[in-house]
């Protein structure tokens, strides 16, 4: 399986990273008590963003309005960053076993379970022009939840419909079990992980077709359900109508699967559209505060335009979703 950066370009980052006075002797994967593999993800830095102009876009994405070009102006401007520890980065999603075995173990009991309003589902009788927000999946109910999001999932398939909350209290449970930190990774650190040393839009290169090796997005397959919006599926069959067994597809050059597609993750950024401005060089953190928290990679359902790895979307912390997961950070001893 080629990867979507050579591995050389990979083996020049670690260098870089160990030459910088990093510790040359971290073990290059990690496993944890919930059947966890994480990759160890270099120091280094990158351009974060993206500055390409409403024009550039329509040429390749010809099908979207011009105004959505516009509303990606968050993404500017683009600005150096340096991440100055390595750290370990789960190398798939969060699957739907894992989040059932932390249930087990800790007690926790998952917001759309616990406030009992439950979360989004697919429903073939659903008809989206019969929601105020013309939204693409049944409404929020307890039938919906981790464990039903209105399709099939095995336990080796992202676990979805989780809270922001969600995702921090299995970071927190994991800390103290095993007494190193779990966390969100931060939107800079997700994006120097999705792009692996790349500066295309996604690890594969720029052209949206180029997904279908790579990511589990809004194609032939998943247009089959959403029929009103063929202009916007890629030409070609990533062989999912909904999420894929994690790592399905061929991974970055750090060695991770799914960081295109498949589901949102969540970051630990609040969001704020003009923060790249006045980012600090070293470790961004994002806003001191916020209203709404970041999620980033794109899903199953996303259409290649929101599948970049400069894309920026967000939710309140408590939303919960058929589209949204997540993939943890431990970090580095």
């Amino acid at each position: 399986m080629q990867k979507c950066l050579s591995s050389f370009v990979l083996a020049l980052l670690i260098a870089a990273s160990a030459g910088a006075g990093e510790p040359a002797a971290l073990p290059a994967h990690r496993n944890n008590v919930l059947g966890m593999r994480l990759v160890l993800v270099p120091a280094g830095e990158f351009l974060m963003g993206s500055d390409e102009t409403p024009e550039a876009l329509a040429k390749d994405y010809p099908q979207y309005e011009r105004r959505r070009f516009v509303e990606l102006s968050d993404e500017a401007p683009v600005h150096r960053v340096r991440i100055t520890h390595p750290f370990y980065l789960g190398q798939y999603e969060v699957t739907v076993g894992q989040f059932k075995k932390f249930l087990a173990l800790s007690g926790y009991v998952p917001q759309s379970v616990a406030d009992g309003t439950g979360g989004y589902g697919y429903n073939p009788d659903y008809d989206p022009r019969s929601s105020p927000r013309g939204d693409a999946f049944d409404g929020r109910h307890p039938k919906y939840s981790w464990r039903n999001p209105g399709f099939p999932q095995d336990d080796n398939h992202p676990v979805v419909n989780i809270t922001w909350n969600d995702a921090v209290a299995m970071a927190e449970w994991l800390s103290k079990r095993e007494g190193v930190r779990y966390r969100l990774p931060t939107e800079a650190e997700w994006e120097y992980a999705a792009r692996a040393g790349s500066r295309t839009r996604y690890c594969s290169g720029d052209a949206p077709q180029s997904l279908l090796k790579v990511a589990n997005t809004f194609d032939a397959d998943t247009q089959k359900k959403w029929p009103q919006w063929t202009q916007f599926a890629l030409a070609g069959h990533d062989g999912f109508a909904f999420t894929a067994p994690v790592g399905s597809f061929a991974p970055n050059a750090f060695g991770l699967y799914d960081m295109h597609g498949n589901a949102w993750e969540w970051v630990a950024d609040w969001y704020d559209e003009h923060y790249y401005a006045g980012s600090p060089l070293d470790d961004p953190q994002g806003p001191a505060d916020g209203s709404v928290r970041v999620r980033r990679g794109g899903s199953w359902h996303t259409w290649a335009l929101y599948a970049r790895a400069s894309y920026r979307n967000w939710n309140n912390p408590d939303t919960r979703y058929t589209l949204v997961g997540m993939r943890l950070l431990r970090e580095a001893e």
